[in-house]
């Protein structure tokens, strides 16, 4: 059955003359779809309106308003080289000029006068192994994403459970999660912290493990209504430890990243700035980020939501209670994202 255009895998020819674009649209038109660009910049306005539509870039070196060159350096910065096959085709065949483009990350290359059996063959061979990557690229996401979902389910599993014996709602982990992630992006866009999403994420989803010492704790002391004894208050605080134990020994059998952050936030999220937290008594930036995040998101959220033993403040008062230090010292920078999260805090919660 032959191919409708709509069938077709799409290449971009780049080349400034007209009789050797001529020259390759007879060799390819039958098999696949051209379009022509006659330089640099007509190349780019074609890839940034067709982005992935494109198959393979027939790219020559030597051409006006911008080289060949250019156009792979401007494809590097913008992502495509990762999607985008690119052939250099040039009567160029000096070796710095040949290293020169496939340092900047082309598949092939061919020499003029063209040989039509060789371009047809590496073309294809080009585009083949590169809708197989594509594939395995695809089927790679799809088992990352049902992997990510199985850990959402089953984290969330045991954080709700931490809250059923603490009497709580359900939305406090939840909150929290919200929480961190928007203050793990103010920090982000400060320039305090430079991290990527999976990073971001794995936090985010770690900061639900928070209390799952709690599981350690009875529920006597947990949803007792009145304020807690110093005997019962030391046993309360034992949960960071116990639950940072129950991971730790997770992180024994399990190497993953997001065990080593639901550990340190699990330990750490009692801690405070000026050093006046527990388990460890750390101080400044001997606590982790993660864990420095998640102590203020967790007694903002403590403040604002009913509990067994207290009535719930409102959002204008918890901001202020933490700013004025009453809830203890937490990092400053930490203290300004706060301030810029808040009316998202307010509204969008």
């Amino acid at each position: 059955m032959q191919k409708t255009d709509t069938m077709k895998e799409t290449i971009l020819v780049v080349d400034d003359s007209a009789m050797n674009r001529e020259f390759l649209l007879d060799i390819l038109e039958d098999k696949y779809k051209v379009i022509e660009a006659e330089n640099g910049l007509q190349a780019l306005e074609v890839l940034e309106e067709k982005g992935a539509s494109i198959s393979l870039v027939l790219l020559d070196i030597v051409m006006p308003e911008m080289d060949g060159f250019e156009v792979l350096v401007q494809m590097n910065q913008r992502g495509w080289m990762e999607s985008i096959p690119v052939i250099m085709i040039s009567s160029e065949n000096a070796y710095d000029v040949i290293d020169k483009a496939y340092d900047l990350g082309v598949t092939d290359f061919i020499n003029r006068p063209f040989d039509p059996n060789v371009v047809l063959h590496r073309v294809a061979n080009t585009i083949m192994l590169y809708v197989k990557q594509r594939k395995l690229s695809d089927m790679v996401a799809e088992e990352i994403a049902k992997r990510e979902k199985s850990n959402n389910l089953m984290i969330s599993i045991l954080s709700h459970i931490v809250e059923f014996r603490n009497g709580e709602s359900g939305l406090h982990t939840l909150h929290i999660r919200i929480i961190t992630e928007k203050l793990l992006r103010g920090l982000q866009k400060k320039s305090v912290i430079s991290m990527s999403e999976e990073e971001i994420s794995c936090i985010s989803i770690a900061s639900t493990l928070h209390d799952i010492g709690k599981l350690s704790i009875s529920e006597e002391i947990l949803n007792k209504p009145g304020k807690l004894t110093d005997e019962e208050f030391v046993i309360m605080k034992k949960h960071s430890s116990i639950g940072a134990e129950m991971l730790k020994g997770l992180k024994g059998e399990y190497n993953d990243p997001l065990l080593d952050r639901a550990y340190e936030i699990s330990r750490w999220h009692h801690e405070r700035y000026d050093g006046r937290g527990y388990p460890d008594g750390l101080a400044g930036d001997q606590i982790p980020i993660s864990a420095q995040i998640v102590s203020i998101a967790d007694v903002y959220d403590a403040l604002t939501s009913e509990r067994c033993y207290k009535k719930a403040f409102s959002h204008e008062t918890a901001i202020e209670m933490i700013m004025a230090g009453k809830c203890g010292t937490f990092n400053p920078v930490l203290l300004e994202c706060l301030q810029d999260i808040s009316d998202e805090l307010k509204y969008g919660i």
